[in-house]
Formats: structure tokens, C-alpha cells, sequence
């Protein structure tokens, strides 16, 4: 007789077999705890503004956006990134040139009257960058000949304005600009006025990509198009040079940066992957605009379920090597997760 036991072929989908026990296996998971909404407020809005490819997001002014911050937080979204967009744009043409406080007032009232407001109850990250609030659009100061960026003084702009949200009550200051040693600058800045609580999240490895689109409408940031500046391909990680990527979180970790990000999401997973390996942080990702939309409008044409697509994203994220994840469906993710 034959001893052998032989094994069956329904081995490995006997643990597939149902809801209960794909739920007992599963190795990563994902959690409303790790989102992060963004939100949008524009200063002198007349009437909350739907955005393009992102249903359920708006464009919001200041009474509104506090009561979607009410709303979200009943659905345990209390987690945002929020994005100023003050109504006077600055020139910021010319490296000697500095920008009046006022430009980052807006941004500081509407930091005040959140935390005033909802307290501890939630945890405010404040992006930290220029392209909303100059004429023309780029991250940060440029040169005379408006064909530059000049680094150093757009890093000293960067760090005031991160100090004064810090003062204002942000938990978290979040430069997206990608200028170099501008990380070191905000840790700074904020130890210079004894500010040892304010986290610092580096948009580390952030691509020069083509999905920015609904965001760039939402936060009116996009590069004008009569400087010669044309694009933000001189100061973002171009997708083809990993090497870029792995040598800015690099600096940035060492620069004092207390949670790394990669924007965009999915085109990038490998580079989450490898990075989050690499350097022992917290990882962020970025599900931005362009996936988002993307998603949302198959959905719309029924060439997709919306939901489930985004879980899978969500998911690959985690699975990648993300501790959190910035998405506009946070504020949907508590009903969501109920379709795993």
C-alpha cells in the first residue's frame, strides 16, 4: 500500500473559500485610521465649488469647509491635509523679493479656526508650498529672467510660512515644492521658536507627473503659461531616475523629516516599495487627483466599481509599504470597507 499522501489540488483555495477566512488570512489591511482627506478652501468664495473627476470634493470656503470637517469626522475621517488658496497672488518674480505676511494669513485663520473649532478631535497637516499663492504659478520664487527657480530664497519663504501654520495650530507642515535643503530650513525655523511638538511630513519623492490635473484646477496651481518657465520638470523627480528619488529621501531623512511621501501612487509603487525598505520612517503615499479621477470616471461610464477599485489601490499602497495614505475617498473609506 502506498504511504504517500497526496496532496489535493484545492489546498491553497480552501483559504478563499469565503468572506470569513479571505478576512482571517489577509496580510494587509487597510484601515480608516491611515487616511487623510485633503481639503480645498478659497478665499472669497461665494459657493462651495464641485471639482472635476473628484465626486464628492469641492472647492469649499470658510464656513463650508468647517462643516465638512463636521460631517467627515462623523465617518472617522479625522485626519486632513489641508490647502490654502489665498485670493491675492504675489509677484514673487525676483530671488532679492520676499512675500508679504499677508500671503500666508489666509492660510493661517483658516488653521486657527479649525483646531479652534474641532480641537484635538482631529490632526491638521498644512501643505507648504508657493504655487497657490504666486501670479504665476510655480512653487516657488523665480529669477528675473523668470526661467528659474531660485532655491534659496523660495527655502526662506517656505520656512516662514511652515512656522506661521505651526504657530497657528497645525499638527503637521507638508512641503510639497521639492527645493533642495528646504526640510532642514522648516526643522529650523520651528526649533527657533521652541517647537518641538510640529511634524514635518517631506513630499520626498515627488514626480514630475501627468497626474496632477483635477488638483492643479482645485488649488489654482498650475504654471502659467507666459513664463518661460514652462514646467516643474526642473525641480520635480523626473519618472524615469529612481537614483533622484532614493538620494531626496535621503536628504530629507537626514534633514529632519519626520514622515516621507511618494506622489503619485500606483505608477510609483515600486519606488514605495524599495524606499520604505530603505529608510526606516513612516512612508506616506499620495493617491492623487489623475488616479483618483481616473477611477471615478470609469466608474461613471460603468467600466469599473468605483469603491472596490479604490480599496485595490488602497491596498497595494499598504501592501507597498504605506503606513497612511492621502485620498480624496477617506471620508467615504468607513463605508467602503465594508465591501471586503
Amino acid at each position: 500500500m502506498d504511504s504517500k499522501i497526496k496532496s489535493s489540488p484545492l489546498t491553497l483555495r480552501r483559504l478563499r473559500q469565503n468572506s470569513h477566512v479571505r478576512a482571517l488570512t489577509r496580510q494587509h489591511r487597510v484601515s480608516v485610521e491611515q487616511l487623510i482627506q485633503p481639503h480645498f478652501v478659497v478665499e472669497g468664495l461665494k459657493d462651495r465649488q464641485a471639482i472635476p473627476g473628484l465626486t464628492g470634493v469641492y472647492r469649499e470656503n470658510t464656513e463650508t469647509l468647517l462643516k465638512q470637517i463636521e460631517s467627515d469626522l462623523k465617518v472617522g475621517a479625522n485626519k486632513l491635509l489641508l490647502f490654502p488658496v489665498p485670493a491675492e497672488k504675489a509677484q514673487a518674480q525676483f530671488p532679492q523679493s520676499k512675500l508679504s505676511q499677508s500671503q500666508y494669513d489666509f492660510a493661517s485663520d483658516q488653521i486657527a479656526a479649525i483646531k479652534k473649532r474641532f480641537g484635538n478631535d482631529l490632526w491638521l497637516s498644512v501643505d507648504v508650498c508657493l504655487c497657490s499663492t504666486t501670479n504665476h504659478g510655480h512653487c516657488g520664487i523665480l529669477n528675473e529672467a523668470g526661467d528659474h527657480l531660485d532655491n534659496g530664497s523660495t527655502v526662506s519663504e517656505l520656512a516662514r510660512a511652515a512656522a506661521q501654520y505651526a504657530q497657528a495650530g497645525a499638527d503637521c507642515v507638508a512641503p510639497s515644492d521639492m527645493m533642495d535643503g528646504r526640510i532642514g530650513a522648516i526643522r529650523e525655523a520651528l526649533d527657533a521658536k521652541q517647537d518641538e511638538k510640529t511634524l514635518v511630513m517631506s513630499y520626498a519623492a515627488k514626480f514630475h507627473s501627468k497626474f496632477y490635473g483635477p488638483f492643479r484646477l482645485a488649488a489654482d496651481s498650475a504654471p502659467k503659461g507666459e513664463n518661460r518657465l514652462k514646467d516643474r520638470a526642473t525641480y520635480q523627480i523626473d519618472p524615469g531616475n529612481f537614483k533622484d528619488a532614493l538620494a531626496s529621501a535621503l536628504r530629507d531623512e537626514q534633514e529632519g523629516a519626520d514622515i516621507l511621501m511618494v506622489k503619485p501612487g500606483l505608477p510609483y509603487l515600486d519606488i514605495l516599495q524599495s524606499l520604505s525598505q530603505e529608510i526606516l520612517k513612516p512612508w506616506a503615499v499620495y493617491e492623487v487627483s489623475g488616479e483618483y479621477a481616473s477611477v471615478e470616471l470609469m466608474a461613471k461610464e460603468g467600466l469599473i466599481a468605483g469603491p472596490e477599485a479604490h480599496l485595490e489601490a488602497w491596498t497595494a499602497f499598504v501592501r507597498s509599504g504605506a503606513s497612511m495614505i492621502i485620498t480624496y475617498g477617506a471620508r467615504n473609506a468607513q463605508e467602503w470597507l465594508k465591501r471586503l
